[in-house]
């Protein structure tokens, strides 16, 4: 076993927020991770951006945000890094309010965290269409502006267009860190096939805090959407074939409300957003929880709270919770093209013996605990790289 980092570390967080307009769990696992780290003897600074604060300061906002994107200048927290002085920067999100050029000027460890496919794609999903999209990683830089894949614009698109036009070779983040972190195997590949070197990228998994209560009791008798109601989450092509007597909670809300309601079946209730509280609150009652994401996702918080509660996943082909439900045997996965009433009477059988199991699962790989051991070892792996450096 590798042995813990001797002594507390001097950590720097560098988070651009995203708009509280839309629940963010990128938002949500960088504060989780900031209090574990602080909960394990660290001395950890966050030097953020707030997407709602810049945008309340000035009308420009819009025009001054695309111009930092694309990388004409804009916000650094290189002054305020330079002050605290930390052992290790770690930097989570810069998109929109923070420009990359400043890496090329900080001497120290740093690591960056790879909570998205933004590097590589426009609208950060590798989604388009209905399908997962890797026409921009695989050579066509310019794809995403054609599409308008952020936003559905090309306008808002092209500051991204023209920050990827070189690939991920040329991303000034990607070049500058010491090591990456990625959420998930299928995450890890996808970077190893964009050029990234093996030896860079460190597969750390989100966490989530124990689920209030402790081993959850018996099986509840509705299955459970929990998620953005929108495109890439697969909400409507899950409706659209769900079974009239299956009984379905969607937790949830997005641009695709209405168009959801339209096409669910009256065995589907809509619940609205829940925050985490509420929504873990009811989690141990459920069958299972049902994963119908059309794009590669990552490490989506909803998945571990899942198991957390030690609730089963039926997760669709494709994305990475289906690759983590059938690596840890946590639930069933179906094919887009199988019928799904089976699929559900199947998995209701089969899921009242896997809660236990689920539970173990999390306990394993996604306690804070196991978070903190991990990302020690690549803030290690860091600090020797910058040692080793010219």
């Amino acid at each position: 076993m590798t042995a813990r980092t001797p002594g507390p570390l001097r950590i720097a967080f560098v988070h651009s927020f995203y708009a509280s307009g839309q629940p963010s769990g990128e938002n949500e696992a960088v504060l989780d991770q900031v209090g574990a780290l602080r909960a394990a003897g660290h001395e950890v600074t966050l030097v953020a951006a707030h997407t709602d604060e810049e945008a309340a300061r000035s009308r420009w906002y819009p025009l001054r945000a695309a111009a930092t994107v694309a990388g004409a200048g804009g916000p650094s927290p290189l002054a305020r890094l330079r002050a605290l002085d930390p052992q290790v920067v770690h930097v989570h999100n810069l998109f929109p309010n923070l420009t990359r050029s400043w890496v090329r000027s900080w001497p120290g460890p740093l690591v960056a965290t790879l909570h998205n496919y933004r590097p590589l794609c426009a609208g950060a999903t590798l989604y388009r269409d209905g399908a997962v999209c890797t026409a921009c990683p695989d050579g066509d830089r310019w794809a995403g502006l054609r599409h308008g894949c952020y936003r559905e614009s090309r306008v808002a698109t092209a500051p991204l267009a023209w920050a990827n036009r070189g690939g991920p070779g040329a991303d000034p983040l990607l070049r500058r860190a010491d090591q990456l972190v990625v959420l998930s195997e299928l995450s890890r590949r996808t970077y190893l096939r964009a050029g990234l070197a093996a030896e860079r990228l460190a597969l750390v998994p989100n966490f989530v805090d124990e689920a209030p209560g402790g081993h959850p009791a018996g099986e509840g008798d509705r299955w459970l959407f929990a998620g953005r109601l929108s495109a890439e989450k697969g909400i409507l092509e899950l409706l659209r074939r769900w079974p009239e007597d299956e009984p379905l909670d969607v937790v949830g809300d997005g641009e695709l409300l209405a168009a959801a309601q339209a096409a669910a079946p009256a065995s589907v209730r809509f619940l609205g957003r829940l925050d985490r509280t509420e929504l873990r609150r009811g989690l141990g009652a459920r069958r299972g929880l049902v994963f119908a994401s059309r794009c590669y996702e990552n490490a989506p918080l909803a998945l571990l709270e899942a198991l957390a509660a030690g609730l089963p996943v039926l997760a669709f082909a494709g994305s990475a919770v289906a690759e983590s439900v059938h690596r840890h045997g946590t639930g069933a996965v179906v094919g887009w093209d199988e019928p799904l009433a089976p699929a559900l009477a199947a998995a209701s059988a089969r899921f009242p013996a896997l809660r236990a199991h689920c539970r173990e699962v999390f306990d394993r790989h996604y306690t804070a605990r196991a978070w903190v051991h991990a990302v020690e070892s690549v803030y290690r792996a860091a600090r020797a790289a910058r040692a080793a450096a010219p």
